[in-house]
Parts: C-alpha cells; sequence; structure tokens
C-alpha cells in the first residue's frame, strides 16, 4: 500500500502547485507588465503561499475535527480530486483558475496577488495534500516535514519566476503545457494510490496478483 512520505509528499506538491503550473499562471500575468512587477509578485505570492501552506500543515487535526472529517474520507476525496485535476492536466484544460480580467484592483500588487489566489497561494489540490499528508502520521515532526516538502516546492516556484521573468513575458507556453501534461500523468498515479489507501483503512483489501 501506498506511504506518503517525504518523497512522496513533495512530488505531490511538485505536480499540484509546482514550477509548470505557477510559472502558466504568471505568463498570463506577464503581459504588459516589467520584469520588476513579477519579481515582486512572484516574492510576495510566495510568501503568502508559504505561511498557508505552512500553517495548514500543523493544524491539518484541528480542521478534520472541526468539520468532523476522517482520514480515510479526506484520502478517498483527496485521491478522486487529484486523479480528476490530473486527467483534466493531461487533457490540456485548466482547471481551479478564475478569471479576473474583468475586474481588477487598484494596486497592482495586490490584484497580481488576488489573480494567484487560487492558482497558487491557496491552491485547493495543494492545500489537500498538506491535509492528507499532515494527517498520515500525529507527531509534530512529521507535521514539520510535510511543511518544509510544501515550503521547499514553493522555494523552487519562486527562484523559477525570479529566474525566468523575462522570458515569461514572451512566452508561448507550449513548452509549459507539454511538462504539465507530463506531470499530470504522475498525479494520476499519486491520486489512485492514495484512493486504494483509503479504501485499505476502511478494511477493503484488494487482490494483489503475483
Amino acid at each position: 500500500m501506498y506511504v506518503f512520505d517525504l518523497s512522496s509528499a513533495f512530488i505531490a506538491f511538485f505536480a499540484v502547485v509546482g514550477p509548470p503550473k505557477v510559472l502558466l499562471s504568471f505568463a498570463q500575468l506577464g503581459t504588459g507588465r516589467s520584469t520588476g512587477y513579477l519579481r515582486r509578485l512572484a516574492l510576495w505570492s510566495s510568501l503568502v503561499a508559504a505561511v498557508v501552506g505552512g500553517v495548514m500543515a500543523y493544524i491539518a487535526d484541528f480542521v478534520t475535527t472541526l468539520f468532523h472529517v476522517s482520514d480515510q474520507s479526506l484520502q478517498l476525496a483527496g485521491g478522486t480530486i487529484f486523479f480528476i485535476y490530473a486527467v483534466a492536466l493531461v487533457l490540456g484544460i485548466h482547471l481551479g483558475g478564475g478569471d479576473s480580467d474583468d475586474e481588477h484592483l487598484a494596486n497592482p500588487m495586490v490584484d497580481g496577488i488576488r489573480a494567484l489566489l487560487l492558482p497558487y497561494i491557496a491552491s485547493p489540490l495543494a492545500m489537500t495534500g498538506v491535509l492528507i499528508g499532515s494527517l498520515s502520521k500525529d507527531t509534530w515532526g512529521w507535521h514539520t516535514t510535510v511543511a518544509v516538502a510544501y515550503l521547499a516546492v514553493v522555494a523552487i516556484n519562486c527562484v523559477c519566476v525570479l529566474l525566468l521573468a523575462p522570458l515569461l513575458q514572451r512566452s508561448r507556453r507550449t513548452s509549459l503545457e507539454l511538462l504539465s501534461r507530463l506531470l499530470g500523468l504522475l498525479l494520476a498515479a499519486v491520486g489512485v494510490e492514495l484512493f486504494l489507501n483509503g479504501l485499505a483503512e476502511l478494511g477493503v483489501h484488494m487482490a494483489v496478483g503475483h
């Protein structure tokens, strides 16, 4: 059965909110805006994302208790969400993003952070991954491990945007789309494993062929 360890946590976070997805979001925001703006936006949005994800890693038990959600139901729901999102990635369908072109805030930085809220800062997929990972072991050390895995992906995202900001303003997004689809295959497998693990913890044992 599936063991949610540090490497699998990192892979899951990398797939759902890693550079391919984040660079696409920044590329959409880069049209008509300066490189300096993109870099400042990367720093601020990464800071907010790190705080949100880090806090969620430590309050996972409180959140699930508050909403009366069991670990098994969260694994089943999370696995299903991961799989659906992965299939959408492979097919080139973007889920979870909003269209903020119709209304802009007066502060460009706040407007940019708002546009990145769902796809990056408070990504439902990333938060689901943080909750599932944190609940797999009930120790402060493990919560810290999950937080570190998430923060590592946020840091990689930030570095990629800072380095590639000039290219993002001219990117045609083709290569990023291709990489997103490849990561979708990996994420689909993660979703299936999480779902099977949830079934196993409920007492549903799957036959394994030899």
